[in-house]
């Protein structure tokens, strides 16, 4: 006899793959995900050669991270009054808009930035939208919660293939002609969508004015114990996670590891997500991952105090990759997430969980980086774990006395 705490055989990653929206969904995501990784470096490239500064580059790839706490707030309605296919659609071809128009010889930088916070500012809507409706087209049970690990595994996978075939098509096309296929990129998404879904109706009547609703949404959920301790559960530990990788180029420089290091310490956090998620999802049955959600969430930060010890790079990259795995303890929280939330708020609270982790991550990098001015990279990271970890713990309490 099987445990109860392992998957059932015919469960997984495979079911979810069988139903056919959800390989359309899919295959769109993952190709407008491949678009904007492409199209944020070409238009920091961009910036950086009409400018020639390193700050206004850097700013054109952070402004991906801050407009998301104002789409997610103030936007978040549209995720529940439009029908979700032409909220995507729609979206989608807004974003290719806006690439096409960076793409445009004679737009000046004010320009671009502006066009790069109009396109971060809808991510959000976009986001929660799809997580809302994979539930129609999943149903509300374990299938839901796989396809939504799957589209956090193939974001961390599009992240990291994305900046590779980035780098190698900017060096044989110029930065606006990358932007051009960013743009053809969500063309495509958007067509796929269209044909690939069918049409279901909003979850919410018009009612009240778009941004009233969206903030009356937003105090509806923060009203909830339950539902705010989840979120804050959801928002901590990337907060402090990214440190490693905010501090990825000073601390590569001070062991000698040269940008191959780099390049590697960038990518162990995403590795070692990747390879949680799937474990936690093929091998787990559900009752099993929200046992798991409390003790990861737990001891995810940890691994970093190993860093005040200063490790070469092969230590440095496992300590890294372990605090990814970590990363699992989100499936079964998107399990008590999603019975806390009310069916009529789902859109809203899908899109200002993914605002809130986008915009986080965002600020725990500035402020990571703004620690490193005044202590070693490595301190940071390990001072990032001490601190993170007392913080994830008092955000567990909450949500075990929530229950």
């Amino acid at each position: 006899m099987s445990s109860p705490l392992l998957a059932p055989a015919a469960a997984g990653y495979r079911s979810v793959f069988a139903v056919r929206e959800f390989r359309a969904v899919f295959a769109a995501h993952l190709l407008s995900l491949l678009g904007l990784v492409v199209g944020e470096l070409a238009l920091s490239v961009l910036v950086y050669q009409l400018t020639g500064s390193p700050l206004m580059s850097a700013l054109a790839f952070a402004l991906g991270f801050l407009p998301y706490a104002a789409g997610g707030t103030l936007l978040s309605a549209v995720a529940d009054r439009y029908p979700a296919r032409r909220v995507l659609v729609v979206g989608n071809l807004l974003c290719a808009t806006a690439a096409a128009a960076t793409a445009l010889p004679g737009t000046p930088v004010p320009a671009l930035l502006a066009l790069r916070c109009a396109t971060a500012a809808i991510g959000p809507v976009l986001a929660g939208t799809r997580a809302a409706t994979m539930g129609d087209i999943l149903g509300e049970g374990d299938l839901f919660i796989l396809g939504r690990s799957l589209i956090r595994i193939v974001s961390q996978g599009a992240q990291l293939a994305g900046f590779a075939a980035g780098g190698l098509l900017l060096t044989a096309l110029a930065p606006r002609t990358a932007l051009l296929a960013t743009a053809a990129g969500f063309l495509a998404t958007a067509l796929l969508l269209r044909l690939g879904t069918r049409r279901r109706p909003g979850r919410a009547g018009e009612g009240a004015a778009l941004l009233k609703s969206s903030l009356s949404g937003a105090r509806r959920l923060f009203a909830d114990r339950r539902i705010r301790a989840l979120l804050l559960l959801s928002w901590l530990p990337p907060f402090f996670i990214v440190a490693p990788e905010a501090l990825a180029a000073p601390y590569a420089d001070a062991i000698g590891a040269g940008p191959v290091g780099l390049g590697l310490l960038m990518a162990g956090m995403p590795v070692g997500s990747i390879a949680g998620e799937v474990l936690a999802g093929s091998l787990l049955s559900p009752r099993a991952r929200e046992r798991c959600v409390l003790p990861l969430a737990a001891v995810t930060l940890l691994p970093f105090l190993a860093y005040v010890l200063r490790p070469s790079l092969g230590w440095a990259l496992l300590v890294v990759a372990l605090a990814g795995t970590g990363v699992a303890y989100t499936l079964g929280l998107d399990q008590w997430f999603i019975a806390a939330v009310p069916e009529e708020l789902r859109g809203r609270a899908m899109t200002l969980q993914t605002a809130g982790v986008m915009t986080i991550q965002g600020l725990g990098m500035a402020l990571a980086g703004a620690a490193a001015e005044f202590a070693p990279a490595h301190f940071v990271v390990a001072g990032t774990g001490a601190l993170g970890t007392l913080a994830v713990g008092l955000a567990v309490r909450l949500v075990v006395r929530s229950r």
